[in-house]
This record gives structure tokens, C-alpha cells and sequence, in this order.
């Protein structure tokens, strides 16, 4: 491996360390339906996003709070030191990606056969301290 690619790999897995991530792959929840939960907690801070999540109706939104719990304790786990309590964790960024397809026939009129699509999706998850995320910010600009 050439040093400037090390280097460069390096600095990745340092901004990586402050991050922690959760995916949730082959969902069986339609992706369309998963990005309406998905848009209304991209940004948020973990605790709001935890009670948006209590409080919504729909079915992905209990899914998506599972997730975000596997995403807090995967953050205790990289900060053992530091208390979630004291930081300011925002969510990241939130992906929904489309997984695989199950494909059925459905009985039709006149003996034909109508195709049942039944989709999937896999989620992303990113959860870091909210001061990083505007220091990103402010730095790429």
C-alpha cells in the first residue's frame, strides 16, 4: 500500500471513531414507506428523534427505534468513558436503500396472473456528537 493512500485511510478511520452505525438490511417493509419514517428524524437529535419514533403510528417507526437503540449502544461501546447523557448526539446521516424483491402471481379474470411485488429495503444509521457535524460543515465551506 502506497503512503499516500495510507494516509488517507488513516485519516478515515479517525473521523470514524467518533461515529457509530447501525444497519438494518432486508426489511420486509417497502422502501417508500421506510423513507416517510426515515425523513421525519434525518438531523434530529437522538432524543427527539426517540420520541418522534414512540409516537408515530407507522409500522417502520418501531423498526427505525430499534435501530437507533442498536445505534446508541454501539456508541457506548466505542466511548466507554464519555456518558451519552453529556453529549450532544445528532443523527448523521439516515440511508434507505431498496433490498431484494420477492416476486409472486396473484390469480387474475380469464386465466391470467397478475405479478405480486413484495420489496425490502436495508437502512443506514449514523449517529455522532453534534459538534463534529458542525465542524464538518463549517470546514467544507
Amino acid at each position: 500500500m502506497g503512503a499516500r493512500k495510507r494516509n488517507v485511510a488513516n485519516e478515515r478511520k479517525e473521523a470514524m471513531k467518533s461515529l457509530a452505525m447501525a444497519k438494518l438490511n432486508d426489511c420486509p417493509t417497502s422502501p417508500r414507506k421506510m423513507r416517510l419514517v426515515a425523513d421525519m428524524i434525518r438531523g434530529k437529535r437522538v432524543e427527539m428523534a426517540l420520541a418522534i419514533l414512540r409516537l408515530s403510528t407507522k409500522e417502520a417507526a418501531g423498526r427505525l427505534e430499534k435501530l437507533l437503540l442498536s445505534a446508541l449502544a454501539n456508541w457506548q461501546a466505542k466511548n466507554e468513558g464519555s456518558r451519552m447523557e453529556d453529549q450532544e448526539l445528532v443523527i448523521k446521516t439516515i440511508n434507505v436503500d431498496g433490498g431484494r424483491m420477492v416476486k409472486r402471481l396473484r390469480p387474475a379474470p380469464q386465466g391470467r396472473g397478475y405479478r405480486v411485488r413484495k420489496r425490502s429495503n436495508h437502512v443506514t444509521l449514523v449517529v455522532d456528537n453534534k459538534n463534529s457535524v458542525v465542524t464538518e460543515n463549517n470546514s467544507a465551506n
